[in-house]
């Protein structure tokens, strides 16, 4: 392709291997076709303060979390929201992959909060935020709560969830009869707020954006814990299922069936009590006049004669066939 003379820099073919260029400073086209360079992948950590929209724009023109992002080149997008009168962690990325992933309810990302109440909670009304309360778009997931401290009219708590729903924590706290006096977020999943200050931000450490790199990257919490997976037709729903086995297991399986046969069977070797016949001995073993006289016996029981007749019988037409051949 560079050989082709197929890629210009600034206007001039290269030709020669190895050219170095600068992507964002060179213009480079391939077949008259400008190449824009990838950006990198940005992660940032804003603590919001009270007073901001939790937008890069707005309408009614009051401050946005834009304004607080002085130096940052990407453009970067909010992962979640916080409400104008709440404060803390809100995590910016140009990622928009990872950053649904995050906000996704199958993937149960925890997000805590540090929240001032009005009035002191009873173990009961933590005991229905833990299970789950009612509200207008349907019952909540159970969460986390944790009591901070309290005073004689306030209390503190902290508060986790695993969803996104609009105003949820303050309407979770308003279904059990206390209002919210103040929130701060303090935890996006594997990420905490620490010790930055309001209207400041940073960029994530290398561990923490593999962290939220491994967390989109999971499978879904839905799907994990056997959630959601539903047959394909209805024939593969009542299909039964075999236990896969390996061939050397099968083969120990046979092996103990014929050295084992099962009860009641009356094949060869077996009787109705399943009791096996003693083994034959071998025919060298025995002696030549026995043997005759048991061939004898088991002939003369099955065409009905006394056994003794039998062997009489036999044993003069054995004679008889000796004399002949001495005569002779």
């Amino acid at each position: 392709m560079i050989t082709a003379g197929r890629v210009t820099v600034n206007g001039r073919v290269v030709r020669e291997l190895g050219t170095r260029v600068d992507p964002q400073r060179d213009h480079v086209k391939v077949d008259s076709r400008h190449l824009k360079p990838v950006p990198p992948q940005v992660f940032l950590m804003l603590n919001k303060p009270k007073g901001y929209v939790s937008s890069l724009t707005d309408p009614v023109g009051r401050p946005t979390i834009a304004d607080l992002l002085r130096g940052v080149r990407l453009r970067v997008f909010p992962v979640g929201r916080l409400d104008f009168d709440s404060e803390g962690l809100i995590l910016l990325t140009n990622d928009g992959d990872i950053g649904q992933r995050l906000l996704h309810p199958r993937y149960e990302v925890s997000k805590t909060y540090l929240i001032k109440v009005k009035g002191v909670l009873t173990g009961e009304e933590i005991v229905s935020l833990e299970c789950g309360v009612t509200l207008e778009d349907g019952v909540t997931s159970p969460a986390s709560v944790r009591k901070i401290r309290k005073a004689p009219q306030n209390s503190w708590l902290e508060v986790t969830i695993s969803e996104g729903r609009r105003h949820q924590v303050k309407r979770m706290l308003e279904a059990v009869g206390h209002s919210v006096l103040k929130l701060t977020r303090v935890r996006f999943g594997p990420l905490v707020l620490g010790q930055l200050l309001p209207g400041e931000y940073r960029y994530l450490t290398d561990r923490e954006a593999n962290a939220l790199r491994g967390l989109a990257k999971a499978q879904p919490s839905s799907v994990r814990n056997g959630r959601g997976a539903r047959p394909a037709t209805v024939q593969q729903a009542h299909r039964p299922t075999r236990p896969s086995s390996s061939r050397a297991e099968q083969s120990r399986v046979f092996d103990r069936a014929q050295a084992r046969p099962r009860a009641g069977s009356r094949g060869r070797g077996t009787s109705r009590s399943s009791t096996p016949w003693p083994r034959r001995k071998s025919r060298g073993s025995a002696d030549p006049g026995k043997r005759r006289v048991a061939m004898g016996s088991s002939m003369a029981s099955r065409s009905g004669l006394r056994p003794s007749h039998s062997v009489r019988n036999t044993q003069s037409s054995v004679l008889g066939v000796a004399r002949r051949r001495t005569e002779s």
